[in-house]
């Protein structure tokens, strides 16, 4: 969420960078600045009330201790006008400061000037790209057909028990989901991330707090007889164990990895973009989150490229990273980069892993701030990562790695599976 007072003295370059997602913040803005006088205007009269108040309390119980009864009481009458102005202003408040977060909660984040000009998923731009796309026979099979013929994957029943995107995982495709995960959790806490382990469903004070709400509402599941949403990545529950902290300097930097399921209520369409496990409703991950000081935070967003990047060497996948364009952009985010593992059988980028940096975005939200050792307080910065999302990671290895006899399994991954092919 944005700060009213940067909104203020930036109102002019914030519209103007908004442009890039095509947003016009020209009349929200001052809407918001309109509503925040209002509010600043009934606090500093309603402080003035309540001090007048608690004034003539004190000045009366004196005139009662003096004896002077009927003073008293006549000021007794002034209290009781004072209590229903209080009560109207406080209401005006309360009602004021309701509309301004409703406008700020629905107001994205500023792009960063590294940004790049665009409308849609077209106009992101590659900015690095790695690996050799392997040469595979006339007959290769997409990782649906794959699935099958191995019976590693069962989509079919999966949609039987729940529905469509719900796949079953089977025998070695169930342990090379197990392997994934465990690679990467280790890979994370060797280089210096603390893994948790998180509910899988949070209220809606944490669904504000990293913005997926009221942004993203549509997408969740929502348990509305308890008013939980279930997790649509770690990100949320992670990066929520901080809101409403107060920090120490010497607490920075924060790193965090945990693997989670995640749920998302994706809007239907079809073809094969969207078969087998390119898109789901139910899908593993493990992510990054990182809490840093101002100054620090794209210096840790380059460090959490090169972790992703050096899973992916690992794994020896074909990728390349985007820089998504204003158009593109989440909702959060001032600048994101994207990973997307090349599918030889599907001849195809699959994306397999988000990561950005949200500056003060989500800390405001989250009330997460930290002390400077001069005795300052300030806003963190939040950043996050998948590394990585499992499903176009398996969708790219069964697909890259199959070869006539079965399919490989990455050297990497075989301490973990106990086998090196599915065959």
């Amino acid at each position: 969420m944005l700060q009213v007072a940067n909104i203020r003295a930036n109102k002019e370059a914030y519209v103007k960078a908004l442009k890039k997602r095509n947003f016009d913040a020209e009349e929200v803005f001052a809407e918001v600045l309109e509503l925040d006088e209002t509010r600043r205007s009934t606090q500093a009269e309603l402080d003035e009330k309540l001090a007048e108040s608690n004034r003539l309390s004190k000045e009366i119980g004196m005139l009662f201790k003096t004896g002077e009864h009927l003073k008293a009481n006549q000021l007794k009458q002034q209290t009781s006008d004072l209590k229903e102005t209080t009560k109207e202003l406080s209401e005006k408040l309360a009602a004021t400061t309701m509309a301004l977060n409703k406008q700020l909660y629905n107001i994205p984040n500023i792009p960063n000037e590294l940004v790049p000009d665009g409308a849609s998923e077209e106009d992101n731009v590659e900015v690095f790209k790695e690996g050799e796309v392997p040469q595979l026979d006339s007959d290769a099979l997409p990782h649906w057909e794959l699935a099958k013929k191995y019976d590693i994957i069962d989509f079919e029943l999966g949609n039987k028990i729940t529905g469509a995107g719900f796949p079953v995982y089977k025998g070695k495709g169930a342990r090379l989901q197990r392997a994934l995960i465990a690679y990467f959790l280790d890979k994370n806490v060797a280089a210096g991330y603390t893994e948790y382990q998180m509910p899988l469903m949070v209220n809606e004070a944490s669904g504000y707090g990293t913005g997926q709400l009221p942004d993203k509402e549509g997408q969740m599941y929502h348990v509305t007889e308890d008013n939980l949403y279930l997790i649509p990545t770690a990100e949320v529950p992670i990066t929520n164990m901080f809101r409403d902290n107060m920090l120490s300097e010497n607490d920075l930097p924060i790193a965090c990895t945990g693997y989670t399921p995640c749920f998302r209520r994706e809007a239907g369409s079809y073809g094969a973009h969207v078969r087998g496990l390119n898109r789901l409703h139910q899908f593993d991950k493990v992510e990054i989150v990182r809490i840093e000081k101002p100054e620090n935070s794209f210096a840790a967003l380059d460090q959490m490229v090169e972790q992703i990047k050096d899973i992916l060497r690992d794994l020896k996948l074909p990728y390349r990273i985007l820089r998504l364009c204003g158009g593109d952009l989440g909702f959060t985010s001032v600048l994101t980069y994207d990973f997307e593992v090349f599918s030889t059988a599907q001849d195809r980028w699959l994306e397999i892993s988000s990561c950005s940096n949200f500056e003060t975005f989500q800390a405001n939200r989250l009330k997460l701030r930290y002390k400077s050792a001069d005795g300052s307080k300030q806003l963190a910065h939040t950043l996050n990562g998948s590394a990585l999302a499992l499903p176009r990671v398996l969708a790219g290895i069964l697909e890259n790695y199959q070869t006539p006899a079965g399919i490989k399994v990455p050297d990497v991954l075989v301490p973990y599976t106990g086998f090196d092919m599915i065959d």
